[in-house]
């Protein structure tokens, strides 16, 4: 009879610690997502704050931690580094930065195209052509270089008819600022603020080359596949966020107002910006843009730029050195593909099946 009341015991005194074992066992993973502030970045501050996000992680048991980093390009060189899961960025940075460093990732939300809101910038000059000879403070290595060299080629021009002032996106609208500052590349929300400035005049925009900068929400390819529910979560979050700002009753000006107010501006200002995004608000949309063949034509031209810039790595001996693959076919190397536009979620969510 001891016996048996000490086995009784012990497992009364054992059974809250087996329980929390067990609930351990079972805790939800948790994936740390980066973001900064950009227009087209914005409904990812509102899904958070909103509670659209936890609600999407919690149907799929998983926490997801969104985390705000101020620095864009840092934010990617993180994600690179491991410290997210998942981060956004725009397709030509995925390229030269993560896949560039041997990181397979996978292009799981087209979120927007830029259609004017990155921009070039001169001080008191209205025409491009006034660009030969000056100093251009941008973020180097990045998509304004980018949309520089685009613009440089429309006038027949190079970048080495200018001299780069590499500068960092949380600078660059003090630096316009000052009097040695002439001419500036940089993207929204900096850009409607340079705009704003006395003697300010933007000379060329991403308008001008419609579909080449997309903004994405990139994941890391081995966590798409051991954790689906990642992105499916991300994805159900961003359409069902998409589906309330684009809205033009309270709560969709109450959603863009907090956006407005989560990027340093107003709800006038973010509209004009969001007017020069353009934003899929539907997964079909974003759909047909991805399975559509221009996107790796797109993209075979954003190769070819970032070899000639020696983005690609020290190694690579051709644009095709690093294999970009998209519905429609693989730009680059097929046996070294480490960067991915997978559609599979947006096309969930454009059936209904999330």
């Amino acid at each position: 009879m001891q016996y048996s009341t000490v086995l009784i015991k012990l497992r009364w005194l054992l059974a809250p610690l087996l329980l929390l074992v067990s609930l351990c066992s079972f805790a939800n993973p948790t994936f740390n997502i980066a973001w900064s502030i950009y227009a087209g970045w914005m409904p990812w501050d509102y899904a958070q704050q909103s509670g659209i996000l936890k609600k999407w992680a919690d149907k799929y048991h998983i926490n997801i931690n969104l985390v705000q980093v101020n620095d864009y390009v840092e934010s990617i060189n993180q994600y690179t580094a491991g410290k997210f899961a998942g981060c956004v960025m725009t397709n030509m940075d995925a390229l030269t930065i993560p896949a560039a460093s041997g990181v397979d990732s996978s292009a799981i939300i087209v979120g927007d195209y830029s259609d004017g809101n990155d921009g070039i910038v001169l001080k008191n000059k209205s025409s491009l052509k006034a660009i030969k000879g000056q100093r251009v403070n941008l973020v180097s290595l990045s998509v304004s270089e980018y949309l520089l060299a685009r613009a440089l080629q429309f006038q027949g021009m190079s970048e080495k008819d200018v001299t780069l002032v590499n500068t960092s996106d949380s600078d660059i609208v003090s630096s316009f600022a000052s009097d040695d500052v002439t001419a500036t590349v940089t993207w929204n929300p900096m850009l409607s603020v340079i705009k704003d400035q006395p003697n300010a005049h933007e000379v060329f925009s991403s308008h001008m080359i419609p579909g080449e900068i997309l903004d994405l929400m990139v994941v890391k390819t081995d966590t798409v596949k051991q954790h689906p529910e990642l992105a499916k979560a991300l994805t159900g979050a961003w359409y069902e966020t998409m589906q309330v700002m684009s809205k033009n009753d309270d709560k969709g000006r109450e959603a863009r107002s907090m956006m407005a107010k989560a990027s340093g501006t107003d709800l006038a200002n973010y509209e004009g910006q969001l007017k020069t995004t353009y934003m899929f608000y539907s997964p079909e949309k974003a759909v047909a843009l991805t399975n559509n063949a221009k996107l790796k034509d797109t993209m075979s031209r954003i190769a070819r730029f970032s070899f000639d810039h020696g983005l690609l790595g020290d190694s690579a001996p051709s644009a095709q050195f690093i294999g970009i693959e998209t519905p429609t076919g693989v730009f680059g190397d097929s046996h070294n593909i480490k960067m991915r536009f997978n559609p599979t979620f947006m096309q969930l969510a454009a059936d209904g099946k999330l």
